[in-house]
């Protein structure tokens, strides 16, 4: 790879992480939950969904460890979504893998 396309390459990537940033941002903003200082921030909210992860059980089915937490639902609620949409999302993933 030429150094010329590795840093178009890096720039377009940079670009694409601004504009999901930005979006989370501004759901955040339009749910009003930035307004507070330090509370849900981009990172932290990345970081609070970061969380939701599903795990392998030992009947080889991926499910969600914990529930998920009134922080991660009014997150969630920022893009339109719930508990209900994340659950089911996971049980696709997991016929899927299952497959």
């Amino acid at each position: 790879m030429a150094p010329e396309e590795a840093a178009s390459n890096k720039i377009f990537i940079g670009l694409l992480a601004l504009i999901i940033r930005c979006r989370i941002y501004i759901a955040l903003k339009e749910k009003e939950l930035a307004k507070k200082p330090n509370y849900l921030t981009v990172p932290a909210a990345i970081r609070e969904l970061e969380k939701i992860e599903p795990t392998r059980q030992l009947d080889k089915v991926y499910r969600l460890d914990h529930a998920v937490t009134k922080t991660q639902k009014v997150i969630l609620s920022a893009f339109g979504m719930d508990w209900n949409h994340v659950k089911y999302r996971v049980e696709n993933i997991s016929k899927i893998l299952k497959i």
